[in-house]
C-alpha cells in the first residue's frame, strides 16, 4: 500500500502554502494526498458539547476550503481528509507515522483556529521518524521552477535545484537517498555541500600542529565527498549532481545557498539529548532562515 504525502492544515496561510506545496509533490510522486486538521482538545471530549461541535464544525470548513484550493492547482490528486483529536503535535506525529513525507507550514498562527503554531512544527520536526517539509507563507507549487528570461515561470521551465546539507562526518543513506529521489522527480540538479572545520588550538594535542594548508584539507574533504556519492550517482545516473566542499560552520552556508533553491535536505539524527528530543542547531537555524522549503529526514 502507497504511504500518502500527509499535510497538517489549520486554516493560515501557511497551512494552505504547505498544502499546495504537499498536492504537488503528491502528483510528482505518483502518491495520494492525506490531509489532517487537529481539532482543539480537552481533558473531557464530548460529541455533544457545543464548543466541541463548533470546533468540528470549523475544522470541517478548513478542510473543505483547503480542497477547493487543491482542487484549482492540482485536480487530478488523489486527496483524503480526517479531523483528529487531540493535542496538535501528538497528532500531527501519530499522522506522519503513516506517511511517506510530512509537510507543514514553518509558521502558523496561534489562538483558537491556528494549531500549526512554531512550536507545533518544530516538535514534529524533533520527534517525527519520517521525512517533514516546512513551508513558509508565500510558497506556492509553481516557485520551485526557474524563471524565464522574462521573469515569468513557465511549465517548461527546469526546476530549482535541490540542496543537500550533507556532514561527512556522519553521512546517512536515508538522507542521501531522499535528495537524490527529490532531485529526480523533478529533474532538477542536486547541489551538495559539505562544511568543514580546520583544528584548533585547543583540539591539537601535546606537540601536533596543523600540518596541512586549507586548500590541502579542503581537496581531502573533496575526495571524501565524491567517494559517498559515487554509489548514489551510479543509482541515479539521471541526476546532475554539483558538489561543494566549503570552510565554516553548516548554517550560514546553507542559509545562502538556500537562495533560489527549490528545496533544502538536511539530516536530523534520532536521539534524544538531555533535554529530550531536538532539531539541533543547523536545522533549528534552517528552519528560521531558509529561503526555500526545508527537509528535515530523521536518522539512525
Amino acid at each position: 500500500m502507497l504511504r500518502p504525502v500527509v499535510t497538517g492544515v489549520d486554516g493560515s496561510p501557511e497551512s494552505l502554502a504547505a498544502a499546495l506545496w504537499a498536492a504537488r509533490e503528491a502528483q510528482r510522486r505518483s502518491l495520494p494526498l492525506h490531509l489532517v486538521h487537529a481539532t482543539s482538545w480537552s481533558p473531557h471530549p464530548s460529541a455533544s458539547d457545543p464548543a466541541n461541535v463548533i470546533r468540528r464544525q470549523m475544522g470541517r470548513g478548513v478542510l473543505r476550503k483547503t480542497e477547493s484550493h487543491i482542487a484549482r492547482t492540482c485536480p487530478d490528486v488523489r486527496l483524503t481528509d480526517e479531523q483528529v483529536d487531540g493535542p496538535a503535535t501528538a497528532a500531527l506525529l501519530k499522522a506522519a507515522d503513516r506517511a511517506e513525507l510530512m509537510v507543514l507550514g514553518s509558521r502558523g498562527l496561534s489562538g483558537f483556529t491556528g494549531l500549526l503554531a512554531a512550536s507545533v512544527a518544530q516538535g514534529v520536526v524533533a520527534r517525527a521518524t519520517r521525512p517533514v517539509v516546512l513551508v513558509r507563507a508565500g510558497e506556492h507549487p509553481e516557485d520551485g521552477r526557474r524563471q524565464d528570461q522574462d521573469g515569468r515561470r513557465s511549465a517548461l521551465a527546469t526546476c530549482r535545484d535541490v540542496v543537500l546539507g550533507l556532514d561527512l562526518n556522519d553521512p546517512s543513506d536515508e538522507v542521501i537517498g531522499f535528495a537524490f529521489e527529490a532531485a529526480r522527480v523533478r529533474g532538477a540538479r542536486l547541489r551538495v555541500m559539505h562544511a568543514w572545520s580546520g583544528p584548533s588550538l585547543l583540539s591539537l594535542g601535546p606537540g601536533e600542529i596543523g600540518l596541512e594548508s586549507a586548500p590541502e584539507r579542503a581537496q581531502e574533504w573533496r575526495g571524501f565527498l565524491e567517494a559517498v556519492l559515487q554509489t548514489w550517482r551510479e543509482r541515479f545516473p539521471g541526476v546532475d549532481v554539483d558538489e561543494t566542499v566549503v570552510e565554516g560552520k553548516a548554517g550560514p552556508h546553507l542559509v545562502s545557498a538556500s537562495s533560489g533553491a527549490g528545496l533544502l535536505v538536511v539530516g536530523r539524527r534520532m536521539h534524544e539529548g538531555d533535554v529530550g528530543p531536538h532539531a539541533g542547531p543547523v536545522t533549528h537555524t534552517l528552519i528560521h532562515h531558509a529561503r526555500c522549503p526545508v527537509a528535515v529526514v530523521a536518522h539512525d
